[in-house]
Parts: structure tokens; C-alpha cells; sequence
């Protein structure tokens, strides 16, 4: 990771994928802008049907901070946001957060993760920390999230409590660190796959408190196929990881080792 100490933070572009968000997209916009009013928003839409796209574009021509990137269609949340990450960096953002148009990510939690990245390369806001709540969630699903996060600790060796939370804030740094291309992961398991490289790259990740409420309006794109991919991919990564940790130890063992066999053969000599 390139020195904290020497990147800005003034830059901050807040990403908001939608699809199918018409009754969300403005009144999220509109707190965002009231939360962190310096920051800009691009609304990354994947040709909704029900008009996001077009509520998008008379925001953005009502105000310059909020900009409007069309995609040919729907490809999913993990391909909007990578999308995102790279229109960006490439017009030069310092900070880039992941938000979700549905409300579920508040933006009044916003400037205190903003606060944390001075100290951090990736801030996530965070259910599972103390402080941090679920509120009018199923129960279900709930602890399914709660069981999700502690069998990726377990497999993972991952020392986040939420690594599946979307409501994420990076140094863009962190994200320049990443091959955006070799992404393939989506759903929850695309939040778990951040926060592993930017763990792997060597950068720190601090997590925030927040308050979560389930959406109001709209549909959850929640799926089966996602947790199936969630399981199988967390249980490769996890596998890659503890299988490194062996060769590792096996190897300092073998250093230690070999000292002590040459001594003994130079005795029996």
C-alpha cells in the first residue's frame, strides 16, 4: 500500500448502482448530499426499466456534483461497482464509497467512516461491531448474515466482522493496488473479495458502527445462486489461504530444522 501519510482525501465520489431504484434514487441522493455535502455521486444505472436512469440524469443536470454513468444493461451490482471504481480513478478520486441506492446504507454514517479512513485503506460499515444494529430484518435473515460472517472468519482467517457488509469507503490506492479485471465474484461474495485484497495487499481495514435497515420500497436482488456462490468461492479462498499457512510453517520448521540434522551428522562423523 502507498504511504497514508502523502494521499489526499479531499476527492470523494460516492458510488450508487441501481437498477430498478425509481421510488429510492432521489431521496438517497438527497441525503447524501446533506450528509457530506463535498462529495460527489455517480449513479451507475444498468438500463432500469421503471425510469432510474432518466431520474438520474434530471438529478445530475440539477446538480454538478452527481453524475450519471448508462450501462447497456442489467450485469449485476458487482460489475456496476467495479465499473464505478474505474470511472473514478480514472478522473482522479481520492475516495471512492460503495452505497447502495435501497437506504439500507445510511448516509449519515458517511462522515464518520470518512474520518476512519484517515487511519485505514478500507472503512466498512460495519452490522456486526458493537455499536452496529440490524433494524426490521427478518430474523432469517439476520442470523443467515450472522452465520455467513463467522464460517468466512473461520475459513477465511478473515479478522473482519462483516466482510460481506456493501457500505464500503476505499483509499483509491487501495483499489489501484487491486487487478479490477480478474474480479469475477458477485453478490456478497464480491464485498468479501475486497476486503481480502486489500487485507492481502498489506493495507488495514477498520470497521465503523452503523445502523442497517432492511429497504422499504423495492425488491431485494437477493438470490440462492448468490449464497451458493458465496459458499463456494469463500471455501476456495479459505482453502488457498490455510494452504499457504501450512507450506509456511512447514518451510520456517525445515529452517529450523536443518541446523540441527547438520549438527548431529557432524557429531556421528
Amino acid at each position: 500500500m502507498v504511504d497514508r501519510k502523502h494521499e489526499s482525501l479531499d476527492k470523494v465520489l460516492v458510488i450508487i448502482p441501481t437498477y430498478n431504484e425509481a421510488e429510492n434514487l432521489e431521496p438517497i441522493v438527497q441525503r447524501l448530499r446533506e450528509a457530506v455535502p463535498t462529495a460527489d455521486a455517480l449513479i451507475a444505472d444498468d438500463n432500469s426499466p421503471d425510469g432510474t436512469g432518466a431520474i438520474a440524469d434530471r438529478l445530475a443536470d440539477q446538480d454538478d456534483h452527481i453524475h450519471v454513468l448508462h450501462r447497456a444493461g442489467k450485469e449485476g451490482l458487482a460489475a456496476a461497482y467495479v465499473a464505478g471504481f474505474r470511472w473514478g480513478l480514472e478522473n482522479g478520486y481520492d475516495v471512492l464509497v460503495e452505497m447502495d441506492a435501497d437506504g439500507s446504507h445510511q448516509p449519515q454514517f458517511l462522515p464518520a467512516m470518512l474520518a476512519a479512513l484517515r487511519d485505514a485503506d478500507m472503512v466498512k460499515g460495519s452490522r456486526w461491531v458493537r455499536g452496529g444494529e440490524v433494524v426490521d430484518y427478518d430474523p432469517k435473515r439476520e442470523w443467515l448474515s450472522r452465520l455467513a460472517n463467522i464460517w468466512i472468519q473461520a475459513v477465511m482467517d478473515l479478522p473482519v466482522r462483516d466482510s460481506t457488509g456493501g457500505f464500503n469507503a476505499f483509499r483509491a490506492g487501495a483499489l489501484e493496488s487491486m487487478d479490477l479485471d480478474t474480479i469475477a465474484s458477485k453478490g456478497y461474495t464480491f464485498q468479501v473479495d475486497l476486503t481480502r485484497r486489500v487485507i492481502a495487499a498489506g493495507g488495514t481495514v477498520a470497521e465503523v458502527p452503523i445502523s442497517f435497515p432492511d429497504r422499504q420500497l423495492g425488491e431485494s436482488k437477493m438470490s440462492g445462486s448468490i449464497i451458493v456462490e458465496a459458499l463456494r468461492r469463500t471455501a476456495g479462498w479459505g482453502y488457498e489461504k490455510r494452504s499457504a499457512q501450512v507450506r509456511e510453517l512447514a518451510g520456517a520448521a525445515a529452517a529450523r530444522i536443518k541446523p540441527l540434522l547438520g549438527s548431529l551428522t557432524d557429531q556421528t562423523r
